[in-house]
């Protein structure tokens, strides 16, 4: 199984930005898609953007244009860089693995929480 350990987050103004990080350890060799979520209270946890081994990625439609995804394959980490944060985005951010097959890899972590206020 893959461990992951989220970072990054904090309070930030509306139209502040954050990078978030996430660290992977454990049977790694798997991993094809290494992807973002968030859960706000109340809600269910959504899927926020996700790259590929070969760097293709895909976003949800609320975060295209002002999040961006990036992977560092060989030391195992993925980014998420939230820019022009707004009050729809607060949420506790988890990263995610999923193997070539569509299996997911890792139990969902801690999260790191990501809070937008004036």
């Amino acid at each position: 199984q893959v461990q992951l350990v989220e970072s990054g987050g904090g309070l930030v103004q509306p139209g502040g930005s954050l990078r978030l990080s996430c660290a992977a350890s454990g049977t790694i060799h798997n991993i094809y898609v290494m992807a973002w979520y968030r859960q706000a209270p109340g809600k269910q946890r959504e899927l926020v953007a996700a790259i590929t081994s070969g760097g293709a990625s895909n976003y949800a439609d609320s975060v295209r244009g002002r999040f961006a995804i990036s992977r560092d394959t060989a030391r195992n980490l993925v980014f998420l860089q939230l820019n022009d944060l707004n009050p729809e985005d607060p949420a506790v951010y988890y990263c995610h693995t999923v193997g070539p097959f569509g299996t997911s890899l890792s139990a969902w972590g801690q999260g790191t929480q990501v809070t937008v206020s004036s």
